[in-house]
């Protein structure tokens, strides 16, 4: 018997998951940290309060469960995509990470936007010139911190990070380095001719692999860091929508995957590379089977519920909320919010869009901002389960993950909104189990991701079935909801 360590660097915390090889998951651990805002637009963490927080929750789950904890036979990593993580050749960071949340780029997206268009990069890249992806991040720093830029000997996003912590091996893999506007999708490979067209240096990237491949294993220096025993296996890893996927059971055509994490996305398998010709959605590589995961992303979607519990509610806890959310009616009686918080991607792919609630009156309450706020990421949402539909990508079942599914209100919104039916893994960390079988897979453990899945990916009993009565509701609240965004966006 063996146990397997998969760990997801999100944009909140960073999470870790023990699974027995045979009897399932043994335990989880988190640690939490913030965003930081030194000015309006920006986001940024520090990598090494990313690598703090690792060696926290090993060391505890070290001590909650070191038997296990002595079997670790391989490791697996998800994080969070698109942000940009430069060090120097001493392996240091010269300047924080730049988040996927970040809205400072514009300048350098609407440059680079006009080179693709005259040099066709939209077939090559598949994806939107936006702010918060590397490449635009990447140019911010070479026009505007010219001594950082010179300094950086080698790019790679953060799940990235964490692995040259364990592994002291610098590398990178197809699904996040797809998600960085600077890879040819099609032919999962760095788009130098993009690259090199936009000045960037090309000794900046790093050799791509394949997820399930493996990069190293655990170093002294690792070891003494985090309790790993020194020579664990370590798998190159994915980004988090596609180890969400595999942990949600999602790694064929067929169902669709609702996350509402800190961000919000609408996400599908598919063996095909597909993209929006409108560049509404992303098309990135998926971890399985050399396949895509296509998606539409909403930027706030947890973190809406969650500015509006810190900044303006002062609640104590989203259970609290979610009991407010209970006692109003669907629709909460004419209140609409638009999560727009720090701009939006699908399927405006508009940064200056912001957020706001429509038609108070009187005779509304906390109570009824709260359901508004679910409700508007929901509506949010199903612009990009919309935009699937127009591509021919149809679900007839969503899957819930993130932090949403601790609301069985906020589920029956969704299954109401969607007007599909709605069900919930039993893991609660579907990006960490998605790792841990990354990493099965890789080192020999498990066959496929067939097998691993149907051994690991559960769902609960309860399914949640649209009510027709608030269906209906939603039905016409979301085409108010989407002529709202017509009439409000040129005010931004």
């Amino acid at each position: 018997m063996g146990c397997i360590l998969g760990i997801d660097l999100g944009t909140s915390s960073v999470k870790a998951m023990l699974l027995d090889t045979e009897g399932g998951v043994i335990g989880t651990q988190a640690q939490t940290y913030d965003v930081r805002i030194p000015q309006a637009s920006w986001a940024e963490q520090l990598p090494q309060d990313w690598w703090d927080g690792v060696c926290i929750i090993l060391k505890e789950l070290q001590r909650k469960h070191p038997s296990s904890f002595s079997k670790i036979q391989a490791i697996g990593l998800s994080g969070q995509m698109h942000g940009l993580v430069m060090i120097d050749k001493e392996g240091e960071s010269v300047h924080p990470a730049i988040l996927w949340l970040d809205q400072r780029s514009e300048r350098e997206c609407a440059s680079v936007r006009e080179q693709a268009r005259q040099n066709k990069w939209d077939e090559v890249l598949q994806n939107r010139i936006f702010p918060g992806f590397a490449l635009p991040s990447l140019l911010w720093v070479k026009n505007n911190r010219r001594e950082v830029y010179e300094r950086i000997y080698k790019i790679m996003q953060p799940k990235d990070y964490i692995r040259y912590r364990l592994t002291g091996k610098i590398g990178a893999e197809v699904t996040d380095a797809s998600s960085t506007l600077m890879f040819d999708i099609e032919k999962r490979e760095w788009a130098f001719s993009v690259t090199d067209t936009l000045g960037l240096d090309s000794s900046l990237f790093t050799e791509c692999h394949e997820p399930t491949e493996i990069a190293g294993s655990v170093t002294p220096k690792a070891h003494r860091e985090t309790g790993l025993a020194e020579g664990i296996p370590v798998v190159y890893g994915a980004g988090d929508q596609q180890c969400q996927g595999v942990g949600n059971g999602v790694f064929q055509e067929g169902q669709a995957i609702c996350n509402i994490g800190t961000g919000g996305q609408i996400s599908v398998f598919s063996d095909k590379d597909i993209y929006d010709p409108l560049l509404r959605t992303h098309t990135f590589c998926h971890c399985c089977s050399q396949g895509y995961t296509i998606y539409g992303a909403v930027l706030c979607a947890g973190m809406a519920l969650k500015w509006l519990k810190k900044n303006i509610l002062h609640e104590e806890s989203f259970e609290a909320l979610s009991q407010k959310a209970s006692q109003i009616e669907a629709g909460s009686e004419g209140v609409f919010f638009f999560p727009y918080l720090a701009g939006e991607r699908t399927p405006h792919m508009n940064p200056e869009a912001k957020g706001s609630f429509f038609g108070l009156q009187l005779c509304h309450d906390e109570r009824h901002l709260v359901r508004a706020v679910m409700e508007g990421v929901a509506y949010a949402l199903k612009d990009s389960l919309m935009i699937l539909e127009e591509m021919g990508i149809v679900s007839e079942e969503i899957i819930a993950s993130g932090g949403a599914c601790a609301s069985p209100v906020w589920l029956q919104i969704l299954a109401d909104v969607f007007q599909k039916n709605v069900r919930v893994c039993e893991v609660k960390e579907q990006a960490c189990m998605g790792a841990c079988i990354l990493a099965g897979i890789g080192t020999g453990i498990f066959q496929d991701f067939d097998k691993a899945c149907k051994r690991f990916v559960n769902y609960e009993d309860i399914i949640y079935i649209p009510n027709p009565d608030a269906a209906e509701v939603y039905q016409k609240s979301y085409h108010t909801f989407r002529e709202l965004y017509n009439n409000l966006s040129p005010l931004f």
